[in-house]
């Protein structure tokens, strides 16, 4: 596992094509931005768990996307 540090508004770039950039930090609580391309799934791991242990469901890519947060 690499562990990095990063400050409010700094990011961290995975690959040429998605980048994860810190948009809060608040005690214990940090708030990520996201952007990868549209063919790349990102999930919470409670949310990637709970797709993959539907039954029928291969892979999580297979998966209806949740509803968006509100």
């Amino acid at each position: 596992m690499l562990i990095l540090g990063r400050r409010t508004n700094e990011q961290i770039v995975i690959g040429d094509d998605i980048v994860v950039t810190v948009v809060a930090c608040r005690k214990n609580h940090c708030r990520l931005g996201i952007t990868a391309p549209d063919h790349v799934t990102v999930h919470r791991q409670e949310i990637y768990d709970a797709i993959r242990s539907q039954p029928g469901l291969s892979d999580v890519s297979d998966a209806p996307e949740p509803p968006a947060a509100a």
